[in-house]
């Protein structure tokens, strides 16, 4: 088969540094596929794959914690939900995969993504003024000015959210460890402290799981979009998992309501006597 310049325009438009495949070669990061099989872990294939070289044991275990936490929230979560609804649809398991990883947005699903974003305006503004306090204020100000919910902070269905703790202890290890600055693990905490002081008697305002791994993903080098994408691969977890349960269960285009519950303005009145 003969090549000209088209082909080479092609292979210029395509081209990638995450993985060469050519006949009998596949390569991800330059390393043949044949000899990461069995030896590296799912986990340090995705840190290969966005950061282009495999993390150390350390950071591929604090990473795991993270994706083990967030992959599943009960049927109550909308992507779940949606999920489920889907998979009575006859759409097929991938298609409702799909239909509840595109339900995680900015409202469900983005909010680790904008606590790393709260995280790094708080340690660069610290870095600038030197004044980590007035940091704090300015920026957790500067966020409630634009929305009356802070990422990362407060939560609807727990009271404190019991995944908050082993990740935090972990990045306390980690630290300890010289693995990771801290810079985030502070700011995280001093936010914490900031919104909850003067609230004595009232509900208290803890970290929760976006928090926690913003923290972790933060500490770990990701940018703030990738904490949004490694959610995604994390939640996409369990809402395979319930997708498929869905299906053993017979229901045909399930609806948000069992099908005894007939929604009010839809119910037949009763005539009269």
């Amino acid at each position: 088969m003969t090549t000209g310049p088209q082909d080479g325009l092609v292979a210029q438009w395509w081209a990638t540094a995450v993985s060469r495949i050519e006949p009998g070669i596949i390569e991800l990061r330059e390393h043949p596929v044949q000899d990461l099989i069995g030896h590296a872990t799912f986990v340090e294939i995705i840190w290969l794959l966005l950061r282009g070289e495999l993390p150390r044991p350390a950071q591929a275990r604090l990473l795991e914690a993270a994706l083990v936490a967030g992959v599943d929230h009960g049927p109550q979560a909308p992507s779940i939900a949606a999920a489920r609804m889907a998979a009575t649809c006859g759409v097929g398991l991938n298609s409702a995969v799909a239909t509840g990883v595109n339900m995680l947005g900015d409202v469900h699903g983005g909010a680790g993504q904008q606590c790393v974003e709260l995280l790094d305006e708080i340690t660069r503004r610290h870095d600038q003024q030197g004044e980590f306090e007035r940091a704090v204020a300015e920026v957790v100000a500067e966020w409630r000015t634009r929305s009356r919910y802070l990422p990362g902070f407060g939560h609807r269905f727990h009271p404190h959210d019991p995944r908050r703790d082993p990740l935090l202890a972990l990045v306390d290890r980690a630290v300890a460890d010289g693995l990771v600055e801290g810079a985030h693990l502070r700011a995280a905490r001093a936010v914490e402290a900031y919104v909850n002081r003067g609230r004595e008697g009232k509900k208290p305002v803890p970290m929760n799981i976006d928090g926690a791994t913003a923290v972790i993903y933060a500490e770990l080098g990701f940018a703030a979009p990738l904490a949004r994408g490694l959610f995604v691969l994390s939640r996409s977890v369990g809402i395979l998992a319930h997708a498929w349960e869905e299906t053993g269960q017979g229901r045909r285009n399930k609806s948000p309501m069992p099908p005894s519950m007939v929604p009010v303005h839809l119910a037949v009145p009763t005539p009269p006597a």
